[in-house]
């Protein structure tokens, strides 16, 4: 299937040996001149807003990459995602990718980077997956600027809101893991120190500004999701937003760069657009609404990925971006890998390079599950099978065949180890996907309808949950979003990427599961409501042996140990 791994290169050996154009040549292979973008080096370049045609929008046809539930390592979505668009560009389609930005608390500790691997890589790798173009930093000072903000108010007395500390939800983000930050105090050591209260940090992808920046259509929608984020409340019971403290002009000051879509290059010279970060299991895990469109303005092509698997991603993707936006997808690609199906069958850890048939066959029914969902989003997906080099002829004949019996394509996806050249059969199967005529979008619930209903459809449809749960908190919660006005916005599940239900042990396709809302929260400027299901981590922590620890930097500035 692929090369073995141990004559096949490093994902950064690969990227370094990359023969890059400088920027300004992939921009003007989109018809976009130099005098239009602004340059952050010789391989990377900021796109202006105004590049956005909403009539090519219309035009272009959008293709979601998503996946079965995955196991810690991924599916490689991304790496699908970047071979996807040089297959397409191989077979003459004007095409590119658009994707997130990768968080360097993944970067350095368990996950890796998020710039494709193998010879499916967006390139200059290096500066992707560490600080890139300045993004994650304008939003993480953006988001502490209102929690300076929201502390000199308290510290005010004359001038003062009267912001009751113990209501106070904001709170500080940085972009790394730091399990330590996760509870804190602040304001000790004097009255001139602040007042104390209890605090914390979130990693910045799981900043409602990341969310934000995201979900906002234009920069006055920007200024005005920033105004609507909630803070806390008065000593009386007021409800006190970031407008009250005047913070969203001069948060949005700082976004004024952020906010613009950033273009790099992939290993075949075929262009990217990287845009925003946040997580898809406690955020909506997409790249922002500006980027998608400024894709599709520029190419008839364009591929993008929702985060984690089909029940987390791809469902936030159509419930919410897509139905806030007006995108609307031609077709749906569904990443699986074999060792993943092992893994779904019963395979321990130390087993899941092995091939087992039965194995597959038991954990295949996670695959049909998830196709299912796509079905109920209104489209039938490709399957594409990222190759492994242990995958049998056996298995991926099987799995070929419980695709084919629920009217769904299943091709081998080889382009970590070939490129492009490894993609044209699933870039052939997806033209002919969106050909066929019978994909057509699908809410899998109206927003109108009440909380605990939307919630209990994506339980039902989504996961296969027979019955919610409300914890007392939770209730307590919902009280509060209902007075606030709120009810009416999407649902944003917060809830473990490790199985279809709220329980990482269950996994396969569990049945006859409940799951339990322990407790809410929403984000008002950005537009969701977030049932938090099970103990999710908004600042996670660092594994025992982080990847920092195998990463080198020469004399020369060569790093080695990236991924």
């Amino acid at each position: 299937m692929t090369a073995s791994k141990t004559s096949f290169p490093s994902d950064i050996e690969i990227a370094q040996k990359a023969n890059m154009k400088p920027i300004r040549d992939i921009a003007k292979k989109l018809g976009i001149q130099e005098d239009d973008i602004e340059l952050y080096g010789r391989y990377k370049a900021k796109l202006p807003l105004n590049l956005i045609s909403e009539t090519r929008v219309a035009k272009s046809n959008l293709i979601l990459v998503t996946a079965i539930t995955p196991t810690p390592a991924g599916e490689g979505k991304t790496t699908t995602s970047i071979g996807l668009n040089e297959g397409l560009n191989k077979l003459g389609k004007n095409a590119m990718a658009v994707l997130r930005e990768p968080s360097l608390g993944p970067v350095f500790g368990i996950k890796g980077g998020a710039a494709g691997g193998g010879y499916s890589q967006v390139v200059p790798m290096e500066d992707i997956n560490l600080h890139f173009t300045g993004d994650f930093s304008a939003i993480e000072k953006a988001n502490n600027l209102l929690a300076a903000l929201i502390d000199n108010n308290i510290q005010n007395k004359k001038f003062g809101l009267g912001i009751d500390p113990r209501t106070i939800v904001w709170k500080r983000v940085m972009d790394m893991n730091d399990r330590a930050l996760r509870h804190i105090v602040i304001g000790i050591g004097g009255t001139a120190n602040g007042v104390p209260r209890e605090d914390g940090f979130n990693i910045t992808a799981a900043s409602e500004v990341m969310a934000i920046l995201c979900m906002s259509k234009d920069f006055e929608d920007l200024k005005t999701r920033l105004g609507n984020i909630y803070v806390g409340n008065t000593f009386d019971g007021k409800a006190i937003y970031a407008r009250d403290l005047k913070a969203e002009n001069a948060m949005a000051i700082l976004l004024r760069d952020a906010i613009k879509p950033n273009l790099v290059q992939t290993l075949e010279n075929n262009p990217v657009i990287i845009h925003g970060g946040p997580f898809a299991n406690i955020a909506q895990g997409t790249n922002s609404v500006l980027a998608t469109k400024m894709g599709m303005s520029l190419c008839d092509y364009v591929i993008t990925e929702a985060g984690f698997g089909a029940d987390l991603g791809a469902e936030k993707f159509i419930d919410i971006k897509c139905a806030s936006s007006g995108l609307r997808p031609k077709a749906i690609v569904l990443v699986a890998t074999i060792r993943a199906l092992r893994h779904h069958g019963g395979a321990p850890a130390e087993e899941y390079n092995t091939p087992n048939l039965e194995r597959v066959k038991k954990g295949c029914h996670n695959l049909i599950k998830h196709i299912e969902n796509c079905i109920k989003y209104g489209y039938h997906p490709v399957v594409a099978i990222n190759a492994f080099p242990n995958d049998s002829e056996d298995e991926v004949r099987f799995i070929q065949e419980q695709c084919a019996a629920v009217h769904c394509k299943a091709v081998l996806a080889q382009g970590f180890a070939n490129g492009g050249s490894g993609m044209t059969d699933l870039a052939e199967a997806v033209l002919a996907e969106i050909g066929s005529g019978r994909n057509a979008y699908r809410q899998i619930y109206d927003w109108d309808l009440p909380v605990k209903e939307k919630i209990a459809t994506i339980a039902r449809e989504i996961y296969g949950a027979v019955d919610v749960e409300y914890s007392a908190e939770a209730l307590a919660g919902l009280r509060k979003i209902e007075r606030l006005g709120l009810d009416k916005l999407p649902i944003c599940m917060a809830k473990t990427q490790k199985s279809l239900s709220d329980d990482e042990k269950k996994i396969g396709r569990p049945e006859g599961f409940s799951i339990t809302v322990r407790d809410f929260e929403f984000a008002a400027g950005a537009g969701f409501i977030i049932p938090i299901l099970g103990q999710m981590m908004r600042m996670p922590g660092l594994p025992n042996v982080p990847a920092s620890e195998g990463m080198t930097i020469d004399k020369n500035g060569v790093i080695s140990g990236l991924s």
